[in-house]
């Protein structure tokens, strides 16, 4: 596998994420996997962290006032892959609204692990580097 090929799953999981599309996003994952993200409470481990992180999202999102959550990704600024490893790092801007408001959340990075598995890369685990409203 190429190391696009790696990056092919992280496109697939952010634009799952930007349709709402929870089958979607878990599909990406390993079992088990690790989120870490600036929303409380921060770390979402085991066979159900997509869909455990997916449910708090909606909670939040629900808690603010929010919709229109949408992530744009740039070009990875690290993407290497080493045998059924990778580790891809990607610029983003994040965009969503607050009560009608729009939000841009620019500078923000995802940082992702990879496993290559029998059926193909998938995440072990991200981290959402919050970047400037």
């Amino acid at each position: 596998m190429s190391a696009t090929d790696s990056m092919a799953v992280v496109r697939e999981y952010i634009c799952a994420f930007n349709k709402g599309d929870l089958e979607g996003m878990a599909a990406a994952f390993a079992v088990p996997s690790l989120i870490l993200d600036p929303m409380p409470p921060h770390v979402w481990g085991g066979p159900t962290a997509a869909e455990d992180w997916w449910r708090d999202v909606l909670i939040e999102v629900e808690h603010q006032g929010a919709s229109d959550l949408c992530i744009t990704a740039g070009e990875p600024l690290h993407n290497n892959v080493t045998g059924d490893n990778a580790y891809v790092l990607v610029p983003a801007v994040f965009e969503y609204k607050v009560r009608g408001k729009q939000v841009t959340q620019t500078g923000a990075v995802i940082t992702v692990a990879l496993r290559k598995l029998a059926d193909g890369w998938r995440i072990e685990a991200w981290a959402w580097g919050k970047g400037k409203q």
